[in-house]
């Protein structure tokens, strides 16, 4: 059931009221430049498979609340960064997930608030059917996203207007893009682990600080910084601009049962889609946005896309792309980490074009991504080989005296990524932002919407 729609109004009307420090310059009111209304623009240019649901106008009307709101107890913790600092906010957090608040001395209301709302749990989750769909996650987890997270990455820097928060952060760099490239996996990966989304695991700890990371880039972006201009950009991460990476990996699972006819998924779908819909609504999303059909997940995704304005700009999103591209993940230069890293960002680049660029290899050089054919080749070699092991793994785990010790090492393999990906600090530094050149003129053009 969704909220009715005045009702999601007054909740991003309140955020004026409740913390004036971020939000007391916002026009609510106005329609920023990167929503749209002319869907027909948006709509034609995106990936063919995107255009099996068309949006309604209702969804549309949804999908430009929810392009201004932010997260709302999330936000009002890291609008204390004056009276705390961002460490202190960060270090206080971490403590009340892995001890609870009582072990936090003074506790400020806003972190008892940010961490009921991220305990309280609405009637459609089903915990059992979470820790089901983690449990099938950890194939794809072990054996997929090591060669695909460059390439899901990239994909979020297409649309300027979505992007924008990002290069201001600093990510135009190589090293600052191995770092988030890193901690992106670190996340994804850590929340399959078993009990990782209890209260206590190590998946809602994730959850927390990466909701506190995007909050502290919005207080940063809104209160220290003179190059958003929200006319344009409206508001920095807004719940619609997590839904892409959040709800990735079930949108093709619905895709697929659309593409074979069916409407419902079957049980083992159902538990991947109620895992990841769970831990999106750790990170915040509100539940309109989490859909549990196929078609309603294709609508929901395809209404963001349409609504979002069509943009490109080089300078910001060419440029993250690139450094991306070009950022050396690995933990160190042995020499068979680089010839991983050669191996997994020649996969990479293709299977970012091939998903998200409908094979265009042209658009891809418009980007900087020039895709050889020992690319293809590698790509030729791995893709049937990443596929067969999943499939394997996927039957074996069918029989019930494999399961058990299969699901085990695949534990222990997801373990060993964690080691590889690094410690992933979570956070943001104000110190680091950079102005983006061109970052409040209008935008050109792109050959693909995010």
């Amino acid at each position: 059931m969704h909220t009715p729609l005045d009702q999601v109004w007054a909740k991003v009307a309140a955020q004026k009221t409740l913390l004036p420090s971020m939000y007391g310059k916002i026009d609510f009111d106005a329609i920023p430049e990167r929503f749209t209304y002319d869907i027909e623009e948006s709509f034609l240019q995106l990936n063919p498979r995107m255009r099996l649901a068309r949006p309604t106008p209702e969804q549309i009307e949804r999908m430009r609340a929810y392009t201004l709101l932010g997260d709302v107890v999330a936000d009002a913790y890291a609008a204390l960064i004056p009276r705390y600092g961002s460490r202190s906010l960060v270090e206080m957090l971490k403590r009340a997930c892995e001890k609870g608040l009582d072990a936090v001395p003074d506790a400020p209301e806003e972190l008892g608030a940010f961490l009921r709302d991220m305990e309280h749990k609405p009637p459609w989750i089903d915990m059992d059917l979470i820790r089901e769909g983690a449990r099938l996650e950890r194939n794809g987890a072990a054996n997929a996203a090591p060669w695909g997270i460059r390439g899901a990455f990239l994909a979020t820097f297409l649309n300027k207007y979505a992007a924008l928060p990002m290069a201001l952060t600093g990510t135009l760099t190589h090293e600052t893009a191995a770092r988030r490239v890193n901690e992106t996996a670190t996340f994804f990966t850590v929340t399959t682990l078993p009990g990782a989304l209890e209260r206590w695991g190590e998946g809602f700890k994730a959850a927390a600080m990466v909701r506190l990371m995007h909050s502290m880039v919005r207080y940063n972006i809104l209160c220290r910084s003179d190059r958003w201009d929200a006319s344009i950009y409206g508001i920095p991460i807004p719940q619609v601009d997590q839904m892409p990476a959040g709800l990735l990996s079930i949108f093709f699972l619905a895709l697929q049962a659309r593409l074979s006819g069916r409407r419902a998924f079957n049980r083992g779908e159902r538990a991947l889609v109620e895992f990841n819909r769970y831990r999106c609504y750790l990170l915040g999303l509100p539940e309109d946005l989490l859909a549990d059909t196929p078609e309603g997940i294709l609508e929901i995704m395809t209404a963001r896309n349409a609504t979002l304005r069509d943009g490109f700009d080089d300078a910001t999103c060419g440029a993250l792309i690139r450094a991306t591209m070009d950022a050396y993940l690995p933990p160190d230069r042995s020499l068979s980490y680089r010839m991983l890293d050669q191996i997994e960002r020649r996969f990479s680049r293709v299977l970012f074009v091939q998903l998200f660029l409908s094979g265009n290899r042209a658009t891809a050089a418009g980007m900087g991504i020039e895709v050889h054919p020992l690319d293809l080749l590698v790509f030729a070699v791995l893709w049937p080989l990443i596929q067969g092991r999943m499939m394997i793994y996927r039957a074996a785990m069918d029989l019930p005296l494999l399961r058990e010790p299969l699901d085990k090492h695949l534990v222990r393999k997801i373990r060993r990524l964690l080691q590889r990906y690094g410690h992933a600090e979570f956070v943001t530094d104000a110190a680091s932002y950079r102005p983006v050149g061109g970052a409040t003129s209008r935008l050109a053009p792109s050959p693909v919407s995010s």
